[in-house]
């Protein structure tokens, strides 16, 4: 594996979820259609990330969420709003540490972590995929701008 690898991934279609009033029902018809609950505080399962209190990120085929959400939330297309980058290799901690504002080297921070954070001046949301790799969701309008930071920050990491 190399050193430390930035990969912009192709953009895939996002929506946020967002449950209000009393989520428990809608929570619950919405577990039935996912085959799973929604992920709690800082987790994620699947193709769906949990991103403050009553808000995930989701992805893929919605049809049956749509169905499942009722008058208890909206679902609602980031319009591209985001660029997923996966930042994979030996060193990728070490990266989000640099101009980051939390512990990306702590242990608690394993597979299926999510943490929305400022790294740099732009806020962005993490999700651990595995040991080796992190996906990280940049708003698109600043997604150059981080990338480069990335690639020049990556450079001066310790071996």
């Amino acid at each position: 594996m190399t050193e430390l690898c930035i990969e912009p991934l192709s953009r895939a279609p996002l929506y946020v979820l967002e449950l209000w009033g009393d989520p428990k029902p809608a929570a619950k018809r919405i577990a039935k259609a996912l085959g799973h609950d929604l992920p709690k505080a800082g987790r994620a399962h699947g193709l769906v990330l949990r991103t403050g209190p009553a808000t995930w990120l989701v992805e893929g085929d919605l049809t049956e969420l749509r169905a499942a959400l009722g008058e208890g939330g909206a679902l609602t297309p980031t319009g591209g709003g985001y660029a997923q980058v996966r930042i994979s290799g030996p060193r990728w901690r070490s990266l989000l540490m640099e101009g980051g504002l939390f512990d990306a080297e702590s242990a608690a921070f394993a597979v299926d972590s999510v943490v929305t954070t400022p790294i740099d001046h732009v806020t962005v949301t993490l999700r651990v995929e595995s040991e080796s790799a992190c996906l990280a969701y940049v708003p698109a309008s600043l997604a150059d701008d981080l990338l480069r930071f990335w690639r020049i920050s990556a450079g001066g990491l310790p071996r």
